[in-house]
């Protein structure tokens, strides 16, 4: 089962507020999540799909648009595309079984590519610009239950190590566990089998790189992590969610400090 029918992301209109993220120095960098609640929007995808590349570029579309972390994107690729056609280099098993979790813990019973997620939550409409904006729009005016802080610095050429703090507020329910995720942009692949056979993809905000579930504990938990960044095309998210349902409480993003 594949999503057809892709608008222009010149219809979705969503409004933005001021960015959190904040240079410290040359070699050391932070952010922090803002004070509504932000959408982490999670694509799932494959190489090995030709209904995909528009999705893949419909993201990247709507990275490029966006202005702060009112929205957060992530491109996640799952692994049962594979085949001895082409192998998708992106593709993880954890993406698969996480796609596998949203669909059960929202009610559905079977997962598809493209598929986009909106905190946590299917939205089988997110081509339509004005069903994709009033989602966003819905989670923005609501109040978080979490604060994240992500910092970063170089802890050696080309190599960024980060810790992402989380500290809980009033009302945050008591499974509510926390992730990290790495992602890279501006990655290319010249498809040599399978459906996509022939064509070059464009990929952005593809995680290379998955951390979590941690408990938050007495109110707090701290995920560590580096990864190596020698074009500043990488960078890490940090999220908050409930174990039960998987609903996204609370994101934010630090892009690549550097080197």
């Amino acid at each position: 089962m594949r999503a057809s029918s892709i608008l222009s992301l010149a219809a979705i209109l969503v409004s933005f507020s001021a960015a959190t993220a904040s240079a410290v120095s040359a070699n050391a960098c932070s952010a922090s999540s803002p004070e509504h609640r932000a959408a982490l929007v999670e694509l799932y995808t494959s190489e090995g799909c030709n209904s995909c590349p528009p999705a893949d570029n419909w993201l990247s579309e709507l990275d490029h648009a966006r202005k702060t972390s009112t929205i957060v994107p992530l491109e996640l690729h799952v692994d049962y595309w594979d085949s001895w056609a082409w192998k998708d280099r992106f593709a993880q098993p954890a993406f698969t079984t996480r796609q596998q979790q949203l669909t059960s813990t929202g009610g559905g019973h079977v997962v598809y590519t493209p598929e986009i997620f909106v905190g946590g939550r299917e939205l089988r409409s997110w081509s339509s610009g004005a069903s994709f904006e009033s989602r966003i729009q819905q989670l923005n005016s609501e109040a978080p239950l979490a604060d994240i802080r992500i910092d970063g610095h170089s802890s050696a050429p080309g190599h960024v190590a980060f810790n992402a703090a989380f500290v809980a507020r009033k009302d945050l329910p008591d499974d509510a566990v926390a992730y990290a995720a790495v992602y890279e942009n501006q990655l290319v692949s010249a498809v040599k089998g399978g459906e996509n056979s022939g064509a070059t993809l464009h990929h952005d905000r593809v995680v290379r790189r998955w951390i979590g579930p941690v408990r938050i504990v007495d109110g707090r938990a701290l995920i560590s992590g580096d990864y190596t960044s020698e074009d500043k095309h990488a960078g890490v998210v940090a999220f908050v969610e409930r174990g039960a349902t998987g609903e996204v409480l609370q994101v934010a993003e630090l892009p690549s400090c550097g080197s």
